[in-house]
């Protein structure tokens, strides 16, 4: 089953570098009583991801805000260390942006959106999404349908706030 609009996001654990190391985070810590916006990516450093995906939410970060959101959130099936890393490369930690790790594939698989892609050597990776979460419940949903992040992107997100 894929998550949907209505549906309460599954409590998971994701993980990011804090100032003393690794750092756990719940879900339910995350969006309890605020409205953020998640984004998730097949892989940190991976073309569209790199170059259209993460930058399209820079880009809409004040418009994101000016709209209520919270906290905006990077998500991929890697290590927390390596989100550390892109973020500060992509300029998106600078930015806002909160680049969470699902290192086991625990939230992506219980939303129903874990992927194997073996000719690019991608196993157990995240499709391509972007959602806004209010106090848990997902009030916008939008699944990636192509190569690009047209759907899944920081302006069509802002236009569908």
């Amino acid at each position: 089953m894929t998550i949907s609009v209505g549906d309460t996001l599954p409590e998971a654990t994701l993980s990011k570098i804090g100032a003393e190391g690794p750092e756990a985070v719940s879900v339910s810590d995350l969006t309890k009583g605020r409205k953020v916006v998640i984004f998730a990516v097949p892989g940190a450093y991976t073309p569209t991801c790199h170059s259209a995906h993460v930058p399209s939410f820079i880009r809409t970060m004040d418009a994101l805000k000016a709209k209520g959101v919270d906290e905006v959130v990077c998500l991929s099936v890697n290590d927390a260390f390596v989100m550390k890393s892109w973020g500060e490369d992509t300029g998106a930690a600078k930015a806002g942006i909160t680049m969470l790790s699902d290192g086991m594939g625990e939230l992506t698989e219980k939303l129903g959106l874990l992927f194997d892609a073996p000719p690019v050597g991608l196993k157990g990776r995240s499709k391509r999404y972007a959602m806004m979460v209010e106090d848990g419940v997902v009030k916008v949903y939008h699944p990636e349908t192509g190569k690009g992040c047209e759907i899944s992107g920081g302006e069509a997100m802002v236009e569908a706030l």
